[in-house]
């Protein structure tokens, strides 16, 4: 079966880095909501512990957890963390995703 979720070393790390300056544990939540300009959008937060029904990936100790309703939208995906001249960001690799937006933030099934 493969992975449901893919956490990459350099998003590991990264949030790794956040969580240790916050005083956290290394638990980046993804999640998913209505709206952005494509018609969903991904929301990023650090969690204090997963919840029972989360679906949870792990690279180098840093964990990637998913709610039921949004993993629907997300399975498959490769959360990464990118630095360009644009800026440094986590992106998602979406394999679900018919249509996505410059921007990268909001995609649409």
């Amino acid at each position: 079966m493969p992975e449901m979720l893919t956490l990459t070393e350099a998003a590991a790390k990264r949030i790794g880095l956040i969580a240790e300056k916050q005083g956290k544990p290394a638990i980046l939540r993804l999640s998913v909501e209505g709206g952005g300009c494509s018609g969903f959008q991904y929301k990023f937060d650090l969690a204090d512990s997963p919840e029972a029904d989360d679906t949870m990936s792990e690279t180098d100790g840093v964990k990637l957890v998913v709610d039921p309703v949004s993993l629907d939208l997300v399975a498959g995906s490769v959360v990464d963390f990118v630095e360009s001249l644009g800026g440094a960001a986590f992106k998602v690799e979406n394999p679900n995703a018919a249509a996505g937006c410059g921007c990268g933030s909001s995609f649409g099934i």
